[in-house]
């Protein structure tokens, strides 16, 4: 497994040089791998729904931190498989004629979109949290590429931005809900988890109530629920093929899967399916709702897979055995639905050049083959019978009317009225004749983009005519949940259960949707008279407007340009973080010697009456002495202590610290500028900050010199290995060869701050050529003086 996710990376970063061939023959090329990757899946079926376990590899990467990646192939997995990769391939087909042979997007489309079924490929797989969300991110930052696109459009631009910030926001909350739950489980493995939740042994009590909520965020906000849901009609400025697979297929599908991967373990539990069903069935109505008035086919489809997100959230989050089956084939149905709907209106856009539902006209007529194949499809979303669509939504009902569960039942049922209705509406607008528009005349479609397009629509067909290859799938991934009676334990998918009311919803649904499409005129005019300032976009950017303003107030409070006001936050920020948890954790020892050597005393009072010196003069001079003066009495306490090469390291670091000052204060005047008067309020304040630092050091000193309660393993390692590394003195063993390389980078950074000392030196001479010839101090030609400034 872990192979095949290399493999789509390793392709993808050479696929730039297949594209400066052929760009046509780079899709192509891409397409390969995708298609590999179902071919394999498929050949695993037997092995999936065999009695025995599921196929898994571990590949461990960091055995002291027990850090892996894991990976399982299970039920789930094989019906993303067939999303990532099947129609993955489909879509990298279609985008060879798409892209066309000119076209500046496609070298770097190519490789992002395979980069991006690999990443995919890698998180459906996962059996790992850290593994997961490895990939969940990788997903993420592909999708900022591709909608974002060269950076060149405004709108592609701000779209990219807002995914980003909407998904990582949430990719953060749930890193930090993965370590709580992995930690209060015992283990990250997802498998683990689930089994010991299913024997009443998995993780409890509040702090694991916290982390399942913060992984339930991050899953949220990747599958676009409500109120996080705008950003993915504003990534409709990507390419079609791009929100085709992203964004209809795939991508937002994350979230949906990593609710079907836990719901086994916590679905019984209040906060994780109560959230989800209700932001779920918000979404799916306000989705519905939002795609019945849309004049651009491509976002009428986007609120339409908010909606369908919204409807699948719902069933995996339900616990319901016959739910879930739903949900697992509502998940193959969406994606077989919705990628060649997009990728018709890929194909309106090429022969027409618009997309808008008001300047299409006759396409039907001039287009049937288009026509058939969006219809095919468009009817599989709004539950048709004979197609996978209906199984679905049948499925659905049954589980919520067996249940009882009214309130979800009629809801979903209500949601499913509106998406009859915008199915009726994306016909309607894409290829009906329209009195008063004139007749639109098309360019010929390409096979490269329709056969595609009829491939995915077809497979819709054949799933719903033939249950059995979906409920096998269906069936062996809901059987982690429990059948509270014989109905939910026999039930099957099936185009004929009998006379039922599920049947009589699906009838219901079919018919008030179709007479809401009819009706659209007054159900616009409805909406028109319902809308309102307030809207989750709007919060969007009211938060990220409010973040830059309080960021700017930030800086312009803390970046004042004064090396005061930067001690102070930096100290005012060691005491409010480290501070609080000395008051609160830390425990002073027993016994504290007042001191180790008597000399000691004279050394430590030295350093004192320096630093307190140092807050009255005025001369620069005398100031650096001070500092030299306190310099030397701290390396004459690494004598007193044992460390002579600290001390000698101490003694060089001030000799040459004072030879620069020496240096620079050539240049500067005598004595410190006096500035504006300070007010005695201020430097009382500023006394106070820095006394409490003070004290505050002196007593974390104490603390964490006491905090040790085991001898130090690592340090008698470094004496024990001292020897090996040809040295008799441990502390150069450990900065030669233990810590060679955080060496070299000290080193390096004394040469950089030699080096910046040295250009000050030299960039303050100001030199004057005079008539006898001799180079005389301070002045300089005007172009030299330019120079300088510069």
């Amino acid at each position: 497994m872990l192979a095949l996710v290399v493999a789509h990376l390793v392709v993808a970063a050479l696929l730039p040089l297949v594209s400066r061939r052929s760009r046509r023959a780079a899709f192509g090329v891409a397409a390969v791998l995708p298609a590999a990757t179902l071919v394999w899946g498929l050949a695993n079926l037997p092995a999936v729904l065999g009695p025995g376990p599921a196929p898994s590899e571990t590949h461990v990467w960091a055995s002291a931190l027990h850090l892996e990646f894991g990976f399982r192939l299970d039920a789930l997995g094989v019906v993303m498989i067939v999303l990532v990769g099947g129609l993955g391939a489909l879509i990298l087909a279609y985008s060879a004629w798409y892209f066309g042979k000119d076209s500046r997007d496609a070298p770097r489309n190519s490789a992002l979109l395979l980069a991006f079924a690999g990443a995919m490929l890698g998180l459906v797989l996962a059996d790992d949290l850290l593994t997961l969300y490895l990939f969940w991110e990788l997903t993420s930052i592909a999708s900022f590429l591709l909608v974002g696109q060269g950076g060149l459009h405004r709108a592609n631009r701000r779209a990219a931005v807002q995914a980003l910030l909407v998904t990582v926001m949430g990719g953060l909350a749930m890193l930090l809900g993965i370590v709580i739950v992995g930690e209060s489980a015992g283990t990250y493995r997802i498998s683990e988890i689930v089994a010991a939740a299913q024997h009443g042994a998995g993780p409890a009590g509040g702090l694991a109530a916290t982390g399942i909520v913060l992984i339930l965020i991050g899953a949220l906000t990747k599958s676009a629920q409500f109120p996080f849901h705008p950003w993915l009609p504003g990534a409709m400025a990507a390419p079609t093929p791009v929100s085709a697979y992203l964004h209809a297929a795939s991508m937002v599908k994350a979230g949906v899967v990593l609710v079907g991967r836990l719901s086994p373990a916590f679905a019984d539990r209040s906060y994780w399916w109560v959230p989800i069903a209700v932001l779920g069935l918000v979404t799916m109505l306000v989705g519905g709702w939002r795609a019945l008035h849309e004049t651009d086919l491509k976002r009428l489809l986007a609120f339409g897979t908010v909606s369908q997100l919204g409807f699948l959230m719902v069933l995996f989050g339900s616990g319901d055995r016959i739910g879930e089956i739903a949900a697992l084939t509502m998940l193959l149905a969406h994606g077989l639905f919705k990628a060649p709907l997009f990728m018709v209106v890929g194909i309106v856009d090429k022969v027409t050049g618009t997309r808008e539902v008001g300047a299409l006209s006759g396409l039907g007529r001039r287009l049937p083959g288009l026509a058939a194949a969006a219809t095919l499809a468009a009817a599989s979303m709004a539950g048709i019978p004979f197609l996978l669509g209906f199984l679905g939504k049948e499925a659905a009902f049954e589980a919520f009317v067996h249940d009882g569960d009214w309130v979800l039942a009629l809801g979903l049922l209500l949601g499913s009225i509106f998406t009859v209705a915008y199915s009726a509406r994306f016909l309607w607008g894409a290829f009906a004749t329209k009195a008063g528009v004139e007749a639109t005349e098309p360019k010929a479609v390409v096979p490269g983009l329709s056969v595609p397009t009829w491939i995915a629509a077809f497979a819709g067909l054949v799933l719903g005519c033939v249950p059995p290859l979906t409920d096998a799938l269906a069936r062996n991934y809901a059987a982690a949940y429990p059948a509270e009676d014989a109905v939910a334990a026999d039930y099957h998918l099936a185009l004929w259960h009998g006379l039922s009311l599920p049947l009589l919803f699906s009838a219901v649904a079919l018919i008030v949707g179709a007479t809401l499409h009819l009706q659209r005129a007054r159900v616009t005019g409805l909406h028109t008279a319902l809308r309102h300032p307030l809207s989750a976009q709007r919060g969007y950017e009211v938060t990220i407007g409010g973040i830059e303003r309080f960021a700017v107030w930030v800086t312009g409070r803390i970046q004042a340009g004064s090396l005061p006001v930067y001690l102070g936050v930096l100290l005012l920020t060691v005491l409010v973080l480290p501070g609080l948890a000395l008051v609160f954790g830390g425990t002073l020892p027993a016994t504290v010697p007042g001191y180790g050597s008597l000399m000691q005393l004279p050394l430590g009072l030295v350093i004192v009456a320096c630093a307190a010196a140092l807050t009255r003069v005025r001369r620069r001079f005398t100031a650096v002495l001070l500092v030299g003066a306190i310099g030397y009495a701290i390396g004459g306490l690494f004598v007193v202590d044992g460390g002579p090469d600290l001390a000698l390291a101490q003694f060089l670091v001030e000799t040459l610290t004072m030879v620069a000052f020496v240096f620079v204060l050539r240049r500067l005047p005598a004595h410190f500028d006096a500035g504006p008067r300070v007010g005695r309020g201020i430097q009382l304040r500023k006394a106070a900050l820095a006394t409490v630092a003070g004290v505050f050091v002196a007593v974390a000193a104490v603390v964490l010199s006491g905090a040790r309660q085991e001898p130090p393993a690592v340090s008698g390692e470094f004496v024990a290995r001292a020897p090996e590394a040809g040295a008799d003195n441990v502390i150069a063993a450990i900065l030669v060869d233990f810590r060679a390389l955080d060496t070299v980078g000290e080193i390096t950074v004394l040469l950089i701050a030699a080096a910046g000392t040295a250009s000050l030196v030299l960039a303050t001479r100001h030199d004057k050529k005079g008539k006898s010839g001799r180079v005389e101090s301070g002045g300089g030609t005007p172009e030299h003086e330019e120079e300088i400034a510069g």
